[in-house]
C-alpha cells in the first residue's frame, strides 16, 4: 500500500507542485490585492482609476464626449456623457485581478528565467489593453443595448478575458517557456 501511495506520488508530483505554487501564489497576491482595495476604501483604487482614465481616453479617441470622474458614493469611477453616468467602473474591472491569475501561472509553470521577464509584462499589457476593449464595449452596450448589460458584462466580456488569458498561457507553455523546463513539467 505504501510502495503504490508512493508511486503514485512520484507520478503526480510535477502537478501538485504545479498546484501547490499556482494556489500558494495566487492566495498570497490575492490576499494581498484585498488589501490594496481596502486600504483605498471607499475611495477607488489607483489602478481602478487608472484603467478607466484610459478607456475615457479611447472613448474620446472614438469620438465620444467622454469624462472620467471618481465616484463620491463608493469604490468606483464614473465614465459620463455630460451628466449622464454611462458605466460605472467597480475595482473589479481594473483587470487586476485577472493579472493576478496570468502571473500566478505562468510563475508557478516554470522557475524565473529571462524570457519570463518579458513575457509577463508583455501578457499583462495584453491583458490591459484586452480589458479596456471589454469597457469601451460595456460603455457603448450600455447605450445602445442596455438589456443586455448584465449578460455582456458577466458573460461575454468576462468569458473574452478569460479566453485572451487561456491563449497567453497557451503561447507560454508552448512557444516561449525554455525547453528544458518543459522537458521537466
Amino acid at each position: 500500500m505504501m510502495n503504490e501511495l508512493r508511486t503514485l506520488l512520484k507520478e503526480f508530483a510535477p502537478s501538485l507542485l504545479f498546484l501547490g505554487k499556482f494556489l500558494g501564489l495566487y492566495l498570497i497576491l490575492n490576499f494581498s490585492y484585498g488589501l490594496y482595495i481596502d486600504y483605498y476604501f471607499p475611495d477607488p483604487d489607483p489602478v481602478t482609476i487608472w484603467a478607466s482614465d484610459h478607456s475615457g481616453w479611447v472613448l474620446q479617441v472614438l469620438g465620444e464626449e467622454v469624462s472620467v470622474e471618481p465616484s463620491y458614493t463608493g469604490p468606483k469611477v464614473w465614465l459620463k456623457s455630460g451628466e449622464k453616468i454611462i458605466l460605472s467602473v467597480f475595482e473589479g474591472c481594473s483587470g487586476l485581478n485577472v493579472g493576478i491569475i496570468f502571473f500566478a501561472f505562468v510563475m508557478a509553470f516554470s522557475s524565473l528565467n529571462v524570457r519570463m521577464l518579458w513575457f509577463v509584462p508583455l501578457g499583462l499589457i495584453v491583458i490591459h489593453l484586452s480589458n479596456l476593449v471589454r469597457i469601451v464595449l460595456l460603455y457603448y452596450v450600455t447605450i445602445y443595448r442596455p438589456n443586455f448589460v448584465y449578460f455582456t458584462h458577466k458573460y461575454l466580456f468576462t468569458g473574452f478575458l478569460y479566453l485572451i488569458i487561456l491563449g497567453l498561457w497557451y503561447l507560454w507553455v508552448m512557444h516561449w517557456m525554455p525547453k528544458k523546463q518543459k522537458a521537466d513539467s
